[in-house]
């Protein structure tokens, strides 16, 4: 049993188990302590408490210094104090010692408004410092997605724990002693020199604007407003499920008919779904999967299984550095976004009667990999990108505010067709396990010509970071394991690579919690709650569609018969498949 221990905090008595911080106690209680660097992500296993801002000091009767609430443990008979003038006063010091380092620039800053450290400075009352002198000066390092400016930097190391205990990617950490230290890549080298994969949660994660997306915003305006180009727009699944807390909504309030309606006003020509291609992504990497099994069962030995599904831009990332001797494992299939840009620039510009070049197309992703990934060169044609570029979640709701629209009061339009035309089975790609649940969908009745009858495998999904079901294929068990989050990743790829894998199926993500959690989505700041309401309203969506199977989208259907001819055809290869690279000797210092 575990042993109980008495304490009081602000003058009211609370019993809590031995080994509880004063900051949990605390919370229990409804007193809500101040704090900058404590992060917690509880049902994801997420823990960051380094006491090192000291912003979330307490006093502790009996103890000379004032204890960090967030690290230190409560113990039997303890009376503490965390309001009091003396932790008040120690408080608006710290903070006034951590702003005489900082930028004055927040007009101009790109977290202004939602930025932790501002709030505080308000909430504290910090009106002058009283302490000046020198301040830390670093570069500012622009990567494709990721801008990494380290004179905002607060050391509260966050990034640090999201980079290298959650998703293993060890492409930041603290460097250098004293005055001079910071968070940065290895021997200070630009991030996209580094290791670093794009999946954004060092950024989502980050409490001031030391890190932040790469701003699409400007160039996107300066395309809507030339009459000479054709602007068309595809919107992925997760940004639906969370756009609307931008403009005051629950979390998990589905804004897809107001976001279409916004977008349309904004003066783009077509406003199309990504969910279409979602469904294109099912039809090839169905086919790919179907085709290995077949192989496998055969009795083909060199046959490449599991196969890894290949969706995600920041896992993608991930297994060319870490894991480059895998590289054919994973699905050749594109991610939708990727396979929805030559589609348009193909298929639907030679309908419109436009040239490819004369085309823009522009992607509203959760995910800021996304805009590394339609950057690569294998994506381009003769330097002309597929997709031209891709713009966050909450760049969209800042350009719609911009407007002087409020999303809130938007009436509910539908996508424009064809490639607008969606099945639920697209709509879940946004949460970890929809993608290999889509894929089941059509994979099952592909093989086996029957109708499958129930289509939710509730055994898929969830939040746990490693998840593992046996689907039935009449007959035929396919073991699909999942993972969301680079970390529990790292470990289904070491089994792989071990030969303890007994998988057919792996789907991974890089964010936790899928897409939904992507590094350009509305912060949710530590509270793992709004990832579950986003998700449940992906659910919803899926149940509420008329067509729940990729393969019986009509508009899939005439893609292939006016097209592409069948999923893996040649012409499918060409355009909707690619390669992958070994990028383990990338790393550059200068």
């Amino acid at each position: 049993m575990e042993k109980m221990i008495k304490l009081t905090i602000d003058n009211k008595q609370i019993e809590v188990p031995k080994g509880t911080t004063i900051y949990e106690a605390a919370k229990q209680l409804g007193i809500e302590i101040p704090t900058l660097c404590y992060m917690h992500l509880g049902d994801m296993g997420i823990e960051h408490k380094p006491g090192g801002c000291r912003i979330c000091v307490v006093e502790v009767e009996g103890r000379r210094n004032l204890a960090p609430s967030c690290n230190s443990k409560c113990e039997e008979g303890m009376v503490i104090h965390t309001h009091n003038m003396r932790v008040l006063n120690a408080r608006k010091t710290v903070m006034e010692l951590m702003l005489s380092d900082h930028p004055f620039d927040c007009l101009v800053c790109a977290k202004s408004g939602n930025c932790d450290l501002q709030d505080m400075a308000h909430q504290f009352g910090v009106r002058e410092l009283h302490y000046k002198g020198e301040q830390s000066t670093y570069k500012v390092d622009y990567s494709p997605s990721i801008i990494r400016d380290m004179d905002k930097c607060i050391m509260c190391r966050r990034c640090e724990t999201m980079c290298n205990d959650v998703q293993t990617v060890g492409a930041l950490s603290a460097v250098n002693r004293g005055f001079d230290s910071v968070v940065a890549p290895a021997f200070e080298m630009d991030l996209e020199k580094s290791t670093c994969t794009y999946c954004g949660q060092c950024v989502a994660v980050c409490p001031t604007g030391a890190l932040t997306e790469k701003d699409h915003t400007n160039q996107l305006i300066r395309d809507l407003a030339d009459s000479k180009k054709t602007v068309v727009v595809q919107t992925a699944p997760a940004v639906r499920a969370a756009l609307g807390e931008e403009f005051g909504m629950e979390a998990g309030t589905l804004v897809t008919g107001k976001m279409v309606s916004a977008l349309r006003q904004l003066g783009f020509d077509k406003v199309f779904d990504t969910d279409f291609a979602a469904d294109l992504t099912i039809m090839e990497e169905g086919t790919e999967l179907l085709g290995r099994l077949q192989k496998h069962l055969d009795g083909d030995k060199d046959v490449k299984l599991p196969i890894l599904t290949s969706c995600c831009p920041g896992w993608v990332n991930f297994f060319e550095h870490h894991f480059p001797e895998m590289k054919d494992i994973p699905s050749t299939a594109r991610s939708p976004q990727q396979m929805f840009g030559p589609i348009a620039k193909n298929y639907l510009a030679e309908q419109m009667g436009i040239k490819r070049e004369d085309m823009i197309v522009v992607s509203i992703m959760p995910c800021l990999a996304k805009k590394y990934e339609c950057q690569r060169d294998e994506f381009k044609v003769d330097g002309d990108p597929d997709v031209n570029y891709s713009i966050s979640t909450r760049e969209l709701a800042n350009l719609i505010k911009q407007a002087n629209m409020d999303l809130s009061t938007m009436t509910d339009e539908d996508f424009d067709n064809p490639l607008g035309e969606s099945t639920g089975a697209g709509v879940i790609f946004g949460a970890t396990g929809g993608v290999i649940e889509a894929a089941a969908r059509t994979a099952y009745e592909v093989y086996t010509g029957k109708t499958l009858e129930k289509v939710d495998f509730e055994a898929l999904r969830g939040m746990d970071g490693i998840r593992s079901a046996t689907v039935d294929f009449d007959g035929l068990p396919i073991n699909i394991g999942i993972a969301h989050g680079l970390g529990n990743a790292r470990k289904l790829l070491e089994d792989i690579r071990d030969g303890k894998s007994e998988y057919h199926a792996i789907e991974i993500m890089a964010c936790p919690g899928g897409c939904i959690g992507g590094g350009g989505q509305p912060l949710h700041h530590g509270d793992s709650s709004i990832l579950k309401k986003r998700a449940a309203a992906l659910y919803r969506e899926d149940e509420g569609k008329a067509i729940r199977k990729s393969h019986e989208n009509p508009y899939i259907i005439k893609l292939y018969e006016e097209f592409l001819g069948k999923p893996c055809s040649e012409l499918s290869h060409k355009l909707l498949h690619t390669h992958y690279f070994d990028k383990s000797n990338e790393i550059e210092i200068e």
